[in-house]
């Protein structure tokens, strides 16, 4: 059984960090296209990252040199660091493994001072 969970988010000041983990089960992980999005009130949902298995990666336009996709085989799971934070990355995100559509529940971040 697939599943994704993602924890790390929390409540940050702008300039701030945190670093996401998506912990995957039921696959490994390393395999597979992953990726990160998320979603703002009011707003579609919206691709953050992803990482390849042969671990190249892309990133939005938006968070281009300020977020790190990143993969830990040993532990089956994924990263996002995110520095440099601004109010206009407050939304929850998502990991989601690209083949078979499989989604986490999503954890909030929320960059407020």
């Amino acid at each position: 059984q697939v599943q994704l969970v993602e924890s790390g988010g929390g409540l940050v000041q702008p300039g701030g960090s945190l670093r996401l983990s998506c912990a995957a089960s039921g696959f490994i992980l390393r395999s597979y296209f992953m990726r990160w999005y998320r979603q703002a009130p009011g707003k579609e949902r919206e691709l953050v990252a992803s990482i390849r298995s042969d671990s190249g990666t892309n990133y939005a336009d938006s968070v281009k040199d300020r977020f790190t996709i990143s993969r830990d085989n040993a532990k089956n799971t994924v990263y996002l660091q995110m520095n440099s934070l601004v109010p206009e990355d407050t939304a929850v995100y998502y990991c989601n493994r690209a083949i078979g559509d499989y989604w986490g529940r999503g954890t909030q971040v929320t960059v407020s001072s």
